[in-house]
């Protein structure tokens, strides 16, 4: 049975092609309807029955009509998966890579449907979730400690390898806040904190670059995936930590700072153990500060997307309000810092 929202005919015509060169001339396919939540991407929710009557489920996942600036495309991204997978990460594998599939000129791939919750007011407070969140430190440890151990020494993505990768950081944050419509003094103020207080540029690792609460899975048993892929980089692998831990990833449990999951030094004892990488307080403050100043920045250029792009969403256009407290989390930040500059994570 299809479901009643299905798309056009010639979409569904070429996703079952599609889906019989991978999967069998004899598959059915059975639902093929659009999910929300792709800010990014394209993505399409799919059900098939093989020949033998089985049946799975699958997400396709699509390049978009627009692209934000310094996400990946689905070609790049497939690999950058691919490689994750391979090093461990908790994340379905990226295949059939194909063009054209959705619309002329677009890449795209698919991947297994794992079941669990990303909305973050559910996987931060649902009861049915206490036994997750319990093993969130060790759970979020083990799953960055496996995408930290890919390197461009060992292998080769689309991505361009920083020399500095703390520079190349900043540097995409001070672009961030030169196409904002306005002067934010608060972001201005943060960013001069920032360099000066720099950290030494460390090892380059692959970065997820949005490893937060909301795209991650949860079921009652714990971490089920890691999802969202499109800006991935190389950089340091304490950006990813200090992006977990950016305010507005907490979704109210303001008491547990990493994604409103746990708080800071049981998942940082856990990932030193894990990586064997030491995180010190201060490097940890500075990714932090960075991240609510990138999402700050971010979070504003969402609406840009409705004010004077092509966008009409009004969910985009309720986001920038989420700036200002970003800002007043940079900068109660910095003055905690400046307090303790010795204090534990």
């Amino acid at each position: 049975m299809i479901a009643a929202n299905a798309p056009d005919p010639t979409l569904r015509a070429r996703a079952l092609a599609y889906l019989q060169a991978a999967l069998g001339p004899d598959t059915q396919l059975t639902r093929l309807e659009p999910l929300g939540g792709g800010a990014c991407q394209e993505i399409w929710r799919v059900e098939v029955r093989l020949a033998d009557g089985a049946e799975r489920a699958l997400v396709i996942r699509g390049d978009p009509a627009v692209a934000l600036p310094g996400s990946l495309g689905r070609r790049e991204e497939h690999e950058v998966i691919n490689a994750a997978v391979a090093a461990g990460a908790p994340t379905p594998a990226a295949r059939w890579l194909t063009e054209g599939l959705l619309r002329p000129g677009a890449w795209a791939y698919t991947m297994a449907l794992l079941p669990g919750v990303t909305l973050g007011a559910k996987v931060t407070r649902d009861a049915a979730l206490a036994g997750a969140r319990e093993k969130a430190p060790t759970q979020l440890a083990e799953a960055l400690t496996a995408i930290h151990t890919v390197t461009p020494d060992r292998v080769t993505l689309p991505l361009p390898v920083p020399k500095d990768p703390v520079a190349a950081s900043l540097d995409a944050l001070r672009e961030s806040m030169e196409r904002l419509p306005c002067a934010r003094p608060a972001q201005a103020a943060g960013l001069a904190w920032l360099l000066k207080n720099r950290p030494p540029p460390g090892e380059i690792t692959l970065v997820h670059g949005d490893f937060r609460t909301g795209n991650l899975l949860f079921e009652p048993e714990g971490l089920t995936g890691v999802l969202d892929w499109e800006f991935a980089h190389w950089g340091s692998p304490l950006e990813d930590l200090g992006w977990l831990c950016v305010r507005d990833w907490r979704f109210g449990a303001l008491d547990r700072a990493v994604g409103g999951l746990c708080r800071r030094a049981p998942f940082v004892a856990a990932y030193t153990q894990r990586s064997g990488r030491a995180v010190s307080a201060q490097e940890l403050t500075f990714w932090e500060v960075y991240g609510n100043l990138r999402w700050a920045a971010g979070a504003i250029l969402q609406g840009q997307r409705v004010l004077v792009g092509p966008e009409r969403d009004l969910e985009l256009l309720a986001i920038p309000w989420r700036a200002a407290e970003m800002e007043y989390e940079a900068l109660r930040l910095i003055a905690r810092q400046a307090q303790t500059p010795t204090s534990a994570p």
